[in-house]
């Protein structure tokens, strides 16, 4: 029995192993895939593998696996991809699954930038791709550095602003709180709704060159053939819709398309090597069919899936709602259980401090009966001072009357002895004025009796003088001693005081006159806009890249990726070839 090989199947959020034999197609590997994730829109996707010349190239589901040549490893590697896009996410992805495998392979592309994306709708899909993952915000689940570890925006994004890791999560956030009350699933789908108006959306390209040589890209995806100049992959010059094409072709470099209008010539253009007009080929091939297939009435089997997709997503919206209402219920029971335990705890904080407090008033009291005991102790003690007082008081009351009457005997007696002495002072008055008269009469008898010494002595002298010389004139006035001259003298003195302070048109072409999605959301188009004007602040225009300047143009003049392929279609195919001929 031949032995059997390892695979390793990557998809966008899982690695599957298979062990397949060497008799194994594509087809069997591709369809044991999808059986094991439980995909039934088969038709977007393919197994993508890196041959040994180190090209992606895409699994060929009707050769066999090992027949084809893949990278040789142990397992054998291969991708599970969308090889093909929808016109619209919205109308043409049924299933769940699909719609996340499409979410995570576009915003990988992104974020790598191989779809440019501008800065403000970058952030406005990081917030739906945070919707997506976390769901609603939760500022008691969702604390500050919830989003730092998540990849949510392209570097280029990150290195043209002036702005931290944390200022970015803010705005982010921001953000994240507006789609509060959108489903995981439906936040997925509306970052693809944004993300399908990009002009890089879902465009394979190939470098070719026309007959003149001129280097160019070929541009495959969902509603047709672009050409692009070499240096700008946002504004396609040239397109040609699937409805237009009857029949492509290569021939070794040579690719071959002929347009359904016999009057025109071939469009015809030359690509580098065999294997990319291969790769062309397929991925014309496969959006040809998916376009046609769209105009049509849907098969039984989609029409199944819708079936089945809608009814699941009734009962979905019916299990979120019942969840909605029970969850709404618990809030309530959760709420009043919040109220309950507060109320608890009011009542037990009330009879905590009514314990406190009668714990409080007992005290009080105790020393209120203590103090109580005390005064009634003092009051006895003032009682037995009082009567002690009191006997006291009486006997000082006797003791007074006796001092009184005593007192009144002592005061006669006094006065008696005051008169006494009274008169005895008298008596000493007198006799000293007595003594001093007496003495004064016997100074003046002194003086006068040594005035007639004197006398009698100048008496004998004279007559002794008299008896010897004439009599001589009579003496001059005596001196009186006591006579006395007194002079005043007068003070000066002197004093100073001193004060101090957008529809269906049901043709081929509905696509030239669609609408994208912020043109046909106002709630979108305002949430850009602020984006851009918040942005705008803290932009480093000097890292602006080619594909910045491109799409600033493409704004300045109101071009977006609808009325751009309006305008590049326009004229008739012929007009369009011969134009492409002359690039």
């Amino acid at each position: 029995m031949p032995k059997a090989v390892n695979v390793r199947v990557t998809t966008m959020d899982a690695e599957l192993e298979f062990a397949i034999q060497p008799s194994t197609t594509g087809k069997q590997l591709f369809d044991q895939v999808v059986k094991t994730i439980g995909l039934r829109e088969v038709w977007y996707f393919g197994l993508q593998y890196v041959d040994s010349k180190d090209y992606q190239t895409w699994l060929k589901l009707d050769k066999k696996v090992l027949s084809q040549d893949v990278k040789k490893e142990n397992p054998l590697q291969f991708k599970f991809r969308g090889k093909f896009f929808p016109e619209d996410v919205s109308e043409e992805l049924i299933q769940e699954i699909t719609q996340k495998l499409f979410f995570l392979q576009v915003k990988e592309s992104i974020l790598n930038d191989e779809v440019y994306c501008p800065p403000e709708t970058a952030v406005l899909l990081a917030s739906y791709s945070v919707q997506g993952k976390f769901g609603d915000y939760d500022k008691d689940i969702h604390r500050p550095g919830y989003l730092l570890c998540e990849r949510l925006l392209p570097q280029r994004v990150v290195e043209q602003h002036k702005l931290s890791k944390e200022q970015w999560e803010e705005r982010i956030q921001v953000w994240h709180e507006e789609h509060s009350g959108t489903l995981k699933e439906d936040a997925m789908l509306e970052y693809l709704k944004i993300a399908q108006d990009l002009e890089m959306y879902g465009v394979n390209y190939s470098d070719i060159k026309n007959k003149k040589g001129s280097d160019l890209r070929l541009g495959v995806d969902a509603l047709g053939l672009n050409i692009y100049e070499k240096d700008d992959t946002l504004t396609p010059k040239i397109g040609f819709p699937w409805s237009e094409i009857r029949n492509i072709s290569f021939n070794d470099k040579k690719f071959t398309i002929k347009p359904i209008d016999k009057k025109s010539p071939d469009f015809v253009f030359y690509a580098p090597r065999l294997r990319i007009n291969k790769r062309i080929l397929q991925l014309c091939m496969g959006n040809h069919e998916l376009y046609m297939r769209r105009r049509k009435p849907d098969t039984i089997e989609v029409q199944q899936m819708k079936a089945q997709a809608k009814e699941e997503k009734q009962h979905r919206q019916e299990e979120r709602e019942r969840l909605d209402r029970e969850k709404k219920r618990r809030e309530a029971v959760e709420r009043e259980k919040e109220k309950m335990e507060q109320e608890k705890r009011d009542l037990m904080m009330k009879l905590y401090n009514f314990e406190q407090k009668t714990k409080e008033t007992e005290r009080e009291l105790q020393e209120q009966f203590q103090r109580a005991c005390t005064l009634e102790q003092e009051r006895r003690r003032a009682e037995e001072d009082a009567a002690r007082l009191e006997v006291d008081r009486q006997a000082a009351l006797l003791a007074k009357e006796q001092l009184a009457r005593e007192a009144e005997r002592e005061k006669k007696s006094q006065e008696q002895l005051a008169a006494e002495l009274a008169m005895h002072t008298a008596m000493i008055t007198q006799l000293e004025d007595a003594r001093n008269r007496k003495a004064e009469e016997a100074l003046a008898w002194q003086q006068r009796a040594t005035e007639a010494q004197n006398d009698l002595i100048k008496t004998k002298e004279e007559l002794q003088n008299v008896m010897r010389e004439p009599t001589p004139p009579p003496p001059p006035p005596a001196y009186d001693p006591h006579q006395d001259n007194n002079s005043e003298n007068e003070d000066n003195s002197s004093m100073n005081s001193v004060d101090l302070q957008e529809e269906d048109i049901n043709d081929h072409r509905k696509e030239e006159d669609r609408m994208t999605e912020s043109d046909k959301n106002d709630r979108l188009k305002k949430q850009l806009k602020e984006l851009t004007s918040e942005l705008a602040q803290s932009r480093d225009d000097s890292r602006n890249t080619r594909n910045d300047l491109l799409h600033s143009e493409n704004q300045r003049c109101g071009r977006d990726k609808y009325k751009t392929l309006k305008q590049i279609r326009q004229g008739n195919t012929k007009q369009r070839i011969d134009e492409f001929e002359s690039l």
